[in-house]
Order: C-alpha cells, then sequence, then structure tokens
C-alpha cells in the first residue's frame, strides 16, 4: 500500500478484572493524552450499559472528559446509541460540546443495542422504540435539530438546539450492516464500517455506501474502517495479551459477559471443544502480532475496503500493553506528520 492511513482510536473504556471503573476512566483519559501526542487522528468513546467489564455507559460525558484533556485530537461518541434517546437532546448535548470544544468534535451515532434485553428495555423505559423502522425517522430529526433546516410543515419546526453556534460537529454513521451504510449513503453522512464486530460481506457494504451515496451534510462518501487490534514487540508477546480476552468475546454484552482476566486465567479455564472453536472465531477478527505483520494486516484492510482511515480499538487485561500497542502502531505508521485526506 503507498498511499499513507490515517489511525484513530475506539476507547471501549474496558475494566480488566482486578481493577475498577475508576480506574478504566482514568486509563482512557491516559491513553488519550497519549493518542493526541502520538498522532492519531480522532478519539472516539464507545457505549456498553449493564456490562461490568466496560465502564463508557455515558459517551457524551467522556468525550467532555478528554476533549478537557487535550488540545488538537478530535474527539467524538463511537457512538451514542440513537434509538434510546430523544434526538433533540443528542443534539443539544453535542452542540454544547462544539461550542466548548469547536472543529474537533463528532458525533458518532450507532443502532446496536449494547446490552442485554433487560437493561435494554430499562433504557426504553420511557416509550422509545428502537426498532429499525424508527431509526430513519430519528436519524432525520436528529440532523435536523443539529443544523437547525427541520422543515417548515415538521412537528417540532421552530425549536432550535441549543446552543447555537457556527458550525456543528462532525455526523458518522457506525455499524456492520447494509442497514447502516445505506442509511449514512441516503442522508449523506460519513460511515465507519465496524469490522471488529463483524468483517463479513464488509467491502461489499462499503463499496454499497459510496455507490449509493447521496450528498447531504457532507458532499463526497467518507469511510473508515474500525478493526480490532492487538500488537506487541513480539508476535507471542501480542498473542499473549490477545488472548485475554478470548473468554470475553464469547459472552453477551451485558451483565452475563465474562470478566477480561489475565492470560494465566485464561490458559487455566476447562475450555470445551465449542468455545474453543467460538474464541477462534472471534480472534480471527483481531489483527495481532509485532509491528511489522500488524502493519502489513492493517494495509491489507485498507486496500480491501478502500479505505484511508483505520479506527482501532484494543481490549486486553494489561492497560501498558493497551498503550504500547497504541505506541507501536504510530511508530509503525509514522504518524506525527501531515494527516492524509480521507475517502
Amino acid at each position: 500500500m503507498t498511499t499513507a492511513l490515517a489511525l484513530s482510536v475506539l476507547d471501549q473504556t474496558p475494566v480488566p478484572q482486578g481493577t475498577t471503573a475508576a480506574d478504566a476512566v482514568a486509563e482512557t483519559l491516559t491513553l488519550a493524552r497519549a493518542a493526541e501526542r502520538l498522532g492519531y487522528c480522532r478519539y472516539w468513546l464507545a457505549e456498553h450499559h449493564d456490562t461490568p467489564s466496560l465502564a463508557g455507559a455515558a459517551p457524551e460525558i467522556l468525550v467532555g472528559a478528554v476533549a478537557a484533556a487535550t488540545t488538537t485530537i478530535r474527539v467524538g461518541s463511537g457512538g451514542v446509541l440513537l434509538p434510546y434517546y430523544s434526538p433533540l437532546k443528542v443534539a443539544e448535548v453535542f452542540r454544547m460540546l462544539h461550542t466548548l470544544y469547536p472543529g474537533r468534535i463528532d458525533l458518532g451515532l450507532g443502532r446496536a443495542a449494547g446490552t442485554g434485553p433487560v437493561a435494554e428495555s430499562a433504557l426504553l423505559a420511557s416509550g422509545g422504540a428502537s426498532g429499525d423502522e424508527h431509526f430513519a425517522e430519528h436519524l432525520a430529526d436528529l440532523l435536523g435539530f443539529v443544523d437547525g433546516n427541520l422543515a417548515s410543515d415538521h412537528p417540532y419546526a421552530g425549536v432550535r438546539a441549543s446552543p447555537e453556534a457556527d458550525g456543528g460537529p462532525e455526523v458518522w454513521l457506525l455499524g456492520s450492516s447494509s442497514h447502516s451504510s445505506a442509511a449514512a449513503a441516503a442522508f449523506g453522512l460519513s460511515f465507519a464500517f465496524a469490522h471488529f464486530i463483524t468483517p463479513d460481506f464488509g467491502p461489499q457494504i462499503v463499496a454499497g455506501y459510496r455507490r449509493r451515496f447521496r450528498p447531504g451534510r457532507i458532499d463526497a462518501p467518507q469511510t473508515a474502517l474500525a478493526v480490532s487490534v492487538m500488537c506487541a514487540d513480539t508476535d507471542a508477546e501480542a498473542q499473549r495479551h490477545a488472548s485475554t480476552t478470548d473468554l470475553w468475546r464469547l459472552g453477551p454484552e451485558g451483565s452475563q459477559r465474562r470478566p477480561i482476566m489475565e492470560p494465566e486465567a485464561v490458559a487455566a479455564h476447562p475450555w470445551t471443544d465449542l468455545e474453543r472453536t467460538r474464541a477462534a472465531q472471534s480472534r480471527a477478527k483481531t489483527v495481532v502480532g509485532d509491528p511489522d505483520t500488524v502493519r502489513a494486516r492493517i494495509e491489507a484492510l485498507a486496500d480491501d475496503f478502500g479505505v484511508k482511515e483505520m479506527v482501532v480499538v484494543t481490549v486486553c487485561h494489561d492497560p501498558v500493553a493497551r498503550r504500547r500497542s497504541y505506541e507501536l502502531l504510530a511508530e509503525a505508521f509514522a504518524l506525527g506528520g501531515d494527516r492524509p485526506d480521507r475517502a
């Protein structure tokens, strides 16, 4: 691959076994400062609920904290789960963030549950609707509030999202399905494909987004690929750290998901044949290895998907190893210079 890649961070604020949620949030701020220093393009915060191993239940609050702890890196949600919230409230939260940190805020939106069914019901207790049939309506309302251009015959015409200020956040739609890519194309939004969730038919889905794109909030399609990575100084070390999430990834999101355990505890687990098969399938979605191995694989993925920006998500038990992974990636891709245009 000859074109330089931009690298960004997707942080799920993991809580390894033996640590606390407060430790995880502090580590998020530490990693964000490091990412800025290393030359990463943007720093996104994920949203999960009722999952003890992930502390990021309120990305909008973490976005503000990370933006306050940094000075230049773009900061955003990766992403706010729009079906749970009022479009007006989301618009106002991110307009406030844009007012505080103009030119640095991304509003990334998602459709997935981000939790188990009971917690999802609790999040929707106020009467919200989570079905796909309502998502386009919620998205249209949100964009109308963010940009102040609701149609004159809209039931909420005349309602303005506060505070009013010049410009606004970048808006991205995140997903791993043709439904998400089609919505991003129809509304003229940037699209980030979640390869780390499911890589199935990924290049075709991204190509479909570009093919169906209609100018809207942006004039031309803009894409990124969100990928799971574990990089270390040696392949063996990378495999060891990657093993700490093998069991964790097998469980569903929500309160029943296992903790993020140490390598020794994972190795000592009485694995069933089915668990080993599923763990191998899950590990296949992660780029694991030393810097040369990881760079080659990431560049191959970028070529396959035709993207110029990779959003890297790294989860392991050791926060020092997690930071080191991002450091090695920055060195491997020579970050810190002029950032390339994205398409």
